[in-house]
């Protein structure tokens, strides 16, 4: 079966499942952690589904309040969609517990741990609360990796399926359909991000690791000195010192943290300063998936020069 036939027959497929008896039910009710969950959701969910995100991308996911609004929207969720590894663990414990909506407890069908279907980075052979912001399960921000987002996709159209048997087929052609698109993207990116393969980079907090492991950019250094704990003028100093030895390309952040440090350094060190969208909604091109990656390759190009 050639490439055009294959997506042809996807489109029946996709088609064919918007006639299933019961399609005309409810749409399933979807909170997700973070923008990127909720984009993905609809992705694969199509009408089928009502997506909404517990943050935004000018909010740390770290630190979230449980506010009246968002337990009334826990409430209502048939499937809560997040990270997991520990990055909301100050946060969606609470907001479950206070929701008394059980069905989407650990364990349960309706709670979806994203990391968990994905290889995670930075899992520490101990844990000490003293090295600041450290997470047991690894690295938390794995949507910095296009081929992270893949993996996910594959388990939530699985688990779209088991929580609505009835339209199980439906999940399963836009699940092609976005497939297809996005290893075509992640083609496109990667020819596109070749140029940075071995660049030299600071990062405000460790939240970038996925996405350098990927275009095979080198950390050099954090403006924080543990995970967590905000810039001292101290350490500041100590990096920059060290960049006068040992140069980088650029200092990354993401559009929720602090300009100023990076800001400081860029000055100071004569790179430039990239803020990234991080994730969906983090600028103005980061409008789903694919705009948030073409974003971010676009930056990254842009500072390299």
């Amino acid at each position: 079966m050639n490439k055009n036939t294959s997506n042809f027959v996807t489109r029946l497929l996709l088609a064919a499942a918007i006639l299933i008896p019961g399609a005309a039910q409810a749409a399933i009710n979807v909170l997700a952690c973070e923008p990127e969950w909720e984009a993905l959701a609809n992705e694969l969910g199509g009408d089928k589904v009502k997506a909404s995100s517990a943050t935004n991308a000018m909010q740390d996911p770290h630190r979230i309040e449980a506010r009246p609004g968002l337990i009334a929207r826990t409430r209502n969720a048939d499937l809560l969609i997040c990270t997991g590894l520990e990055l909301e663990v100050g946060w969606l414990p609470v907001l479950i517990q206070q929701s008394g909506n059980a069905k989407i407890g650990a364990g349960q069908p309706g709670n979806f741990a994203a990391g968990s279907f994905v290889p995670r980075l930075d899992v520490p052979s101990k844990v000490d609360r003293s090295e600041g912001d450290v997470h047991a399960s690894g690295n938390p921000h794995i949507q910095q990796n296009p081929h992270n987002i893949a993996l996910v996709a594959t388990a939530l159209a699985k688990r779209l399926g088991e929580i609505d048997p009835a339209n199980a087929a439906y999940y399963q052609a836009r699940y092609k359909d976005f497939s297809a698109r996005w290893n075509t993207a992640m083609a496109r990116w990667e020819q596109q991000a070749a140029p940075l393969r071995n660049a030299a980079v600071v990062e405000h907090h460790k939240n970038m690791e996925y996405l350098m492991g990927w275009l095979g950019m080198r950390q050099v250094g954090t403006l924080e000195a543990k995970p967590g704990v905000e810039p001292s003028a101290a350490h500041l100093n100590e990096l920059l010192a060290q960049l006068q030895r040992q140069p980088a390309k650029m200092v990354l952040r993401a559009g929720y943290q602090d300009a100023r440090a990076s800001s400081w350094l860029s000055q100071h060190a004569n790179i430039p300063a990239v803020v990234l969208p991080f994730t969906v909604g983090g600028d103005d091109q980061a409008k789903d998936l694919f705009g948030l990656f073409d974003s971010t390759v676009k930056r990254l190009l842009e500072a390299a020069k």
